[in-house]
């Protein structure tokens, strides 16, 4: 998830902030980060940075967890981190599988075999 040294910094920019998150944001948020780091869902640090930038506003305007989030909170994360799939470690090794077999069976080139 965390590749060069500015994704390293923008990471812990991102925890620095969610540890500033008043409570019940900071809970909130803890439990989706653990959730993603689980999950897998790749999007980098933008996703954090998203996610903090979300829940920021939200507590600034004391906007309830429920309001933010919803009935459903694995519904939820799983839609905003969705919206970072095309950046996911996932999607690049699933292109990278996908030309293999292609040029393993020769369809990159034109010859079957």
């Amino acid at each position: 998830m965390i590749g060069d040294l500015g994704d390293k910094r923008r990471w812990w920019q991102y925890k620095a902030r969610a540890k500033q998150l008043p409570e019940p944001y900071r809970t909130a948020v803890d439990a989706f980060e653990r959730y993603l780091m689980y999950f897998g869902s790749g999007g980098g640090v933008a996703l954090f940075e998203d996610l903090i930038d979300l829940f920021e506003q939200s507590a600034a305007d004391r906007t309830p967890i429920r309001e933010v989030v919803g009935e459903d909170p694995v519904e939820f994360i799983e839609t905003f981190a969705r919206n970072y799939q095309d950046e996911s470690w996932i999607n690049r090794e699933r292109q990278r599988l996908i030309g293999a077999i292609e040029r393993a069976a020769g369809e990159a080139t034109g010859n079957r075999g």
